[in-house]
């Protein structure tokens, strides 16, 4: 096999020559496009600063949304589960991995003997 011979999978072939090609095109052409962006930008004024229909921004722990309001649907809608099964996580890894390994073998004693 030769550089230039593909490699048939089935379902297309795999050229690495081809794609190394395709892969100096995109970046020849983004380059270009590149180049010929907005030359008069300045990092650090007021041009990086986000337009909010002319408000000024607010300060970032006013917008923060906490996960607490974010989940606040899902906590209050499973809120029987949740008090029933936060007990249960005590952060300890044994702890997790016994969970795992009963209702492991509580699956394979359902599936085999059942």
């Amino acid at each position: 096999m030769t550089l230039v011979e593909s490699l048939s999978t089935g379902t297309g072939f795999w050229n690495p020559l081809a794609w190394l090609i395709a892969v100096l095109v995109a970046a020849v052409i983004v380059y270009l496009i590149r180049q010929r962006g907005e030359s008069g930008y300045k990092k650090g004024t007021t041009q990086t600063v986000p337009f909010i229909s002319g408000n000024p921004e607010p300060e970032k722990e006013m917008v923060h949304v906490r996960a607490s309001n974010l989940y606040w649907g899902y906590l209050d809608a499973l809120k029987g589960y949740y008090n029933f099964i936060v007990p249960a996580h005590t952060g300890v890894l044994n702890d997790y991995v016994l969970w795992y390994l009963g209702t492991t073998a509580a699956l394979f004693v359902v599936v085999v003997f059942i």
